[in-house]
């Protein structure tokens, strides 16, 4: 890993977190393309922002995303440098200096595309969610992320808002194009904004409890920069026990979603069931237990990245969502 970072190119993808980028993309391409419309065809609806001004609200959420990774490795140089030193890119092989320039040309840049996106829809407030992204990660890097449990719940708000997006857009430039169109649509509205807040919730809590872990993977090096985080404040112990019950809760939401299938499907061995449960709500508990037994750096890393797999396997759903 540390000899392919020597190249300034894949320096620059770790610095801007390219997976974590691509993740984005596909969150967002997905809960338009498979979510959102299929539930709006069912209400005799279709989308109504064109593929490439759809295309511009990605690329400017993206933008202002990897804007907030630079900044946070900016200030998080002393921490890394503890935790993690083979994966330190700033002042080894991209200047301060250039980390700074990047963050502000990344933030200039997803800010012109969310006003531009913004006014071609009409609703010239939906910029203040860009406004509002960008400044609660320069927060988090100078503020939030060394104070208990306020970084935890920004980055998991900020994780719930990318579901969140191509929804308020959609509804935004429907109350344009149709009139009357919330009296009219109410159980459109209302359909797009359960399943939507749905994934956001599930988003949520597991970007939530990934933090927690992240935490305690990262315990000695944010202890020694001062940081307040919750295996500190409270201990290990607690921070598991948290980990734990926030991935319990998930299941048990995600269970209740089956149970919601069957009642209106009346088959508990659709494909939609069976999805939700073998590979959302056992792998979530196995997870949970997992945590309770790790007992080093190592374990609650790969902790962290079975998480990152179910994360993924959530988004996912909504393929077999549109085509079931």
């Amino acid at each position: 890993m540390s000899n392919f970072l020597n190249i300034k190119l894949f320096a620059f993808f770790k610095l801007i977190r390219i997976e974590n980028l691509v993740m984005i993309i596909l969150t967002q391409y997905l809960i338009r393309y498979f979510v959102l419309q299929k539930v709006l065809n069912m209400n005799g609806l279709a989308l109504e922002i064109s593929d490439r001004l759809f295309y511009l609200i990605v690329l400017s959420t993206v933008f202002i995303a990897a804007a907030g990774y630079v900044i946070n490795d900016y200030f998080d140089i002393k921490t890394d440098l503890i935790n993690h030193p083979e994966t330190v890119v700033i002042d080894k092989i991209i200047k301060r200096r250039w980390a700074i320039i990047l963050h502000v040309i990344l933030t200039l840049l997803g800010l012109i595309l969310g006003f531009i996106v913004s006014y071609k829809t009409g609703y010239l407030r939906l910029w203040l969610f860009h406004l509002l992204s960008a400044s609660l990660l320069w927060f988090y890097s100078t503020h939030f992320k060394k104070q208990l449990l306020a970084g935890n719940i920004v980055v998991s708000i900020l994780s719930a808002s990318v579901v969140f997006i191509p929804f308020v857009f959609e509804l935004g430039v429907m109350q344009h194009v149709f009139q009357n169109f919330n009296q009219v649509h109410k159980e459109a509205i209302l359909s797009t904004f359960k399943i939507t807040f749905i994934y956001a919730l599930f988003a949520f809590i597991t970007t939530f409890a990934r933090e927690i872990i992240k935490d305690m993977e990262d315990f000695i090096g944010d202890k020694e920069t001062g940081c307040n985080t919750l295996p500190i404040a409270s201990g290990i112990s607690v921070a598991k026990t948290t980990a734990f019950f926030l991935l319990m809760i998930t299941s048990i939401l995600l269970l209740i979603v089956v149970y919601n299938t069957f009642k209106n499907d009346r088959n508990i061995f659709n494909l939609n069931s069976l999805y939700v449960f073998f590979a959302l709500v056992i792998p979530c508990a196995i997870l949970a237990t997992k945590i309770l037994r790790d007992k080093a750096s190592l374990n609650y890393k790969r902790s962290s990245l079975m998480l990152k797999c179910i994360m993924l396997l959530g988004l996912l759903y909504s393929l077999v969502f549109y085509y079931n």
